[in-house]
C-alpha cells in the first residue's frame, strides 16, 4: 500500500513538473512565434506564410508535451480545392493537433475574444483567420458572408460546430453558423473526429498529461445537395459522420 502511494505521489510530481515546463514553453513559444507571425504578415498577401508559422507553433507544443498523433482518412482531402473542415472539440490541444496534422493551408473560424489577445490576436488577423462575434447577430452574419467569399476564392476553413469544448468528450449540440457558411459557399464539408486530446487536458483542468491522439477524416459531404430549408438535414448528416468517425476509436502506437 505504501509503495502504491509513493508511486502515485511520484507520478503526480512528474505530471506537475511536466505541466510547468509545457506552460513555460507555450508562453515563450507563443510570444516568439506570434511576434514572427505579425512580422511575416507584412510581407505575405495570402497569409500562407503566417499559417506556416502557426504550424511550427503547433508542432513545437506537441513536441514539448510528448504528444504523438495518428491520422486516418487522409485520402478524403483534396489539396487542390477549398473545403470546410468540421470536427468535434475535446480540448485546447485540438488546435496544435490540427496545425500539426493537416498538411494544407486553412483558416480558423474563431470567436472574436481570441483576436483581442495581444500579439496572438494580431498574428491571427495577419494569417487571415475569421472572427465571429456571437454576442452580435448582425456582426456574426457579416463575418460569415466574408468567410463565404474567402472560401469561394479558394481558402479552406476549419470549424468546431459545437462552438465550445466538450466537458466529457461527448459530442455537443451543433451551432448553425458553419452550416450557413457551407450553404452560402457551396464547398464540400470534410467531417473529422479528434480523439485523445481530452485525456491530455480536459475542460476545466490545468494539468497536462501525455496521450496518443488520433485524427479521423470521413468522405466529403456536398452542401449543394441541400437547400437552405434543409439545413437541419445537412447538420444531422455531418453529425452522423463525426459520430461514426468517433466510434472507430483511437489508435495506439504510430506517431508523427
Amino acid at each position: 500500500m505504501n509503495r502504491m502511494k509513493s508511486e502515485a505521489t511520484s507520478d503526480s510530481i512528474w505530471v506537475l513538473l511536466h505541466t510547468v515546463i509545457i506552460y513555460l514553453w507555450i508562453i515563450f513559444g507563443t510570444f516568439v512565434l506570434a511576434s514572427l507571425a505579425v512580422l511575416v504578415s507584412f510581407f505575405s498577401k495570402t497569409g500562407n506564410s503566417v499559417h506556416r508559422v502557426g504550424q511550427w507553433w503547433g508542432r513545437s507544443i506537441l513536441w514539448v508535451s510528448g504528444i504523438k498523433f495518428q491520422v486516418r482518412g487522409m485520402e478524403h482531402i483534396d489539396p487542390s480545392r477549398s473545403a470546410i473542415y468540421m470536427s468535434n472539440h475535446q480540448s485546447n490541444y485540438d488546435i496544435p493537433v490540427f496545425f500539426s496534422a493537416l498538411p494544407i493551408q486553412f483558416r480558423w473560424l474563431a470567436k472574436a475574444e481570441l483576436f483581442k489577445i495581444p500579439i496572438f490576436g494580431w498574428g491571427m488577423r495577419g494569417a487571415g483567420y475569421i472572427s465571429i462575434d456571437r454576442s452580435n447577430s448582425k456582426s456574426a452574419i457579416k463575418s460569415l458572408k466574408k468567410a463565404a467569399a474567402s472560401i469561394r476564392n479558394g481558402t479552406s476553413v476549419l470549424i468546431f460546430p459545437e462552438g465550445t469544448r466538450s466537458s466529457d468528450a461527448s459530442l455537443l449540440p451543433f451551432k448553425s453558423g458553419g452550416f450557413i457558411l457551407a450553404l452560402e459557399s457551396g464547398v464540400p464539408i470534410i467531417p473529422m473526429a479528434v480523439q485523445g486530446t481530452y485525456g491530455i487536458m480536459p475542460k476545466g483542468t490545468s494539468l497536462i498529461r501525455r496521450s496518443h491522439v488520433t485524427l479521423t477524416m470521413y468522405p466529403a459531404i456536398d452542401p449543394t445537395a441541400y437547400t437552405r430549408k434543409e439545413k437541419e438535414q445537412l447538420m444531422e448528416r455531418v453529425r452522423a459522420s463525426i459520430e461514426a468517425a468517433m466510434a472507430q476509436g483511437p489508435e495506439g502506437g504510430g506517431g508523427a
